[in-house]
């Protein structure tokens, strides 16, 4: 009976794992990396990267706290949220750049392919790793038993995670790909999602600082 029940937590830690992947400020951060590939192949393993690094943060993260039995702080569990806010405001610019950088090689006839982004996409995870670690102990060590149990747990979570976004990159890198060849058309994707991102950006920040009182945490 205990194995049914550890089956049933985990496989419930795989199907939370793709639900989390799928949040908006993962996919609108991972959505300004994937739409600079020109290969369907690489913009979904940009998906597979970032999985990697947010697994890897949750697992150092949860292990710690769970061999330490402590608790992260609210108020640096929100900074750590806060940060996830600088780094959509950061990457949206970033697509704009990139695209200025790229529209003015194209017409000096010297356009460079762009870099494979995998290293943004490990960040990415990494920084929402971070975000997501307070919640993802709790969560953790409401459903297990022992370290090895919770483990196991946010191991399964981290592989939901990267097929969950490995299926969103893969889809979202598909209008990119078809529009390669209308350079107008595909630079509007790329800029739009980078506007997203950063707009975005702020409202989280000011969500996090003002809404929930963040700052005035910072201050106290």
């Amino acid at each position: 009976m205990e194995d049914v029940g550890l089956l049933s937590i985990l496989s419930l830690g795989f199907i939370l794992g793709i639900k989390h992947a799928v949040e908006p400020d993962h996919v609108i951060a991972v959505s300004t990396v994937a739409g600079q590939s020109k290969k369907l192949s690489t913009s979904a393993l940009t998906g597979v990267f970032w999985g990697i690094g947010h697994t890897a943060t949750l697992f150092l993260a949860g292990v710690s706290v769970i061999l330490l039995k402590g608790e992260i702080p609210e108020k640096w569990a929100m900074s750590l949220e806060f940060l996830v806010g600088i780094m959509l405001v950061y990457f949206g610019v970033s697509a704009f750049l990139s695209l200025n950088n790229r529209h003015q090689g194209s017409q000096s006839h010297h356009v460079k392919s762009p870099e494979v982004p995998y290293g943004k996409s490990i960040f990415m995870g990494f920084i929402h790793g971070l975000a997501g670690s307070a919640a993802m102990i709790l969560l953790t060590m409401s459903t297990v038993s022992s370290i090895w149990e919770g483990v196991l747990y946010i191991m399964i979570f981290g592989a939901g995670t990267i097929i969950g976004m490995l299926c969103f990159t893969t889809i979202i890198g598909i209008p990119f790909i078809l529009s390669t060849k209308n350079i107008n058309l595909n630079t509007g994707f790329a800029r739009l999602t980078g506007l997203i991102s950063a707009v975005f950006g702020f409202y989280y920040m000011y969500n996090l600082g003002v809404t929930e009182g963040l700052f005035k945490l910072w201050i106290q």
